[in-house]
Parts: C-alpha cells; structure tokens; sequence
C-alpha cells in the first residue's frame, strides 16, 4: 500500500522520471512557460519553487547546488541572474498551472506551467 508516499511515478523509473523533471525544470525556467500534461506539471512544480528559492540566495554555493539540480547551463544563469533578482521579495508562490483542454490523440489533460 502506498499509505504517506507522496512522490509522483509517472509510469517511469527512477532515473529517467527524475531527469525527465530535471529537463523539464530547466525548460520553464528558460522559456518562462511550457505546455505539457497535468500530471508531469503537477509533479515538476515543487522542483521549480525549490530552484527559484535556492537561485533568489544568489552565492556560489547556490549556484553550485543548482549546478547538481539543472543540466543547462543557460538554465542555471538565468535562474541565478534574472529569476533570483525578479522574485527576490516574494516569499513563494512562483508558479501557476492553466489548463488549456484535453490532448487530440490520447485525451491527456495539457496545461500550461508558467512563472508568474
């Protein structure tokens, strides 16, 4: 039974659903929005808060953190640079979900995962 696991599985194992979340990640804090299906935004939304917290310290040691966490470097520096300064007074709350409707081929729910 899976009485207090809170983790998402996304029908994957283990090391491609977390680098699949880490890509994904890396694509809203680059782009600022993604479309992509509720469950995959639901499970990576946690991920992008914790990055935003960890960048808004903005010393190497943050920086070195989300050195482990992100695999684009372009992610990295517009986290440390532009988001971190951006969202430096609000305490949380970086993100939303939009849903858009349901997909045409297999009637997946798409939503939009943006930064606010």
């Amino acid at each position: 039974m899976r009485h207090g696991n809170k983790g998402v599985i996304l029908d994957r194992k283990k090391a491609p659903r977390e680098l699949m979340l880490r890509n994904l990640a890396s694509s809203v804090l680059i782009y600022e929005k993604v479309k992509t299906t509720s469950a995959k935004a639901k499970a990576v939304k946690p991920l992008v808060e914790k990055i935003i917290t960890i960048a808004k310290k903005g010393d190497l040691s943050a920086r070195r953190q989300l050195i482990q966490i992100l695999p684009q470097k372009m992610a990295i520096k517009k986290a440390m640079e532009v988001l971190g300064a951006k969202y430096k007074d609000k305490k949380g709350g970086y993100t939303r979900i939009i849903k858009l409707g349901d997909r045409k081929g297999d009637g997946a729910e798409v939503v939009q995962l943006e930064l606010v």
